[in-house]
């Protein structure tokens, strides 16, 4: 009986622990981020094993010359032209490849309707380094994107 009391014991302590320990996989990188520009807010989260980011806030919503939300004009495919950005899946398929890098995605820029492969890395709990390239990473360009919302 001493036994398992003690075996009960210890099971909850190491649980108690483990709910309290930092989270060191790729889940950090869930939460709400803003690239550099201030001009969108990408909520990103965990769909099965991938992560993905979709628009969830825009400086400018409306679009100037129609008075409607602004939709993916720049967009190559005529069907998506008349998308909504806000909502718009941006950040596809990465996952988490140890050492705080998620790979293997997509990013899309909305400003000149083009998708790049791209690598995030975070710098800090705080800071994502997000690389957008054409081919291989040493043709592409990093963009700073800060938390704005701690997962819970």
């Amino acid at each position: 009986m001493k036994k398992l009391s003690f075996v009960l014991l210890f099971s909850f302590v190491a649980a108690l622990f483990w709910s309290f320990a930092p989270n060191t996989g790729g889940d950090r990188l869930i939460g709400v981020w803003e690239p550099s520009n201030g001009r969108a807010r990408v909520k990103i989260e965990k769909i099965g094993a991938k992560y993905y980011g979709k628009i969830v806030w825009l400086k400018e919503p409306i679009d100037p010359a129609t008075k409607k939300p602004k939709t993916d004009k720049n967009n190559p495919d005529p069907d998506l032209q008349k998308v909504p950005l806000m909502g718009y899946r941006m950040l596809k398929d990465f996952t988490y490849k140890g050492d705080d890098e998620w790979a293997d995605g997509t990013i899309y820029d909305a400003l000149n309707g083009s998708t790049y492969s791209c690598v995030i890395k975070m710098s800090n709990e705080n800071t994502l380094n997000i690389r957008g390239y054409i081919g291989v990473s040493a043709l592409g360009r990093t963009d700073v994107w800060k938390r704005l919302v701690v997962k819970k």
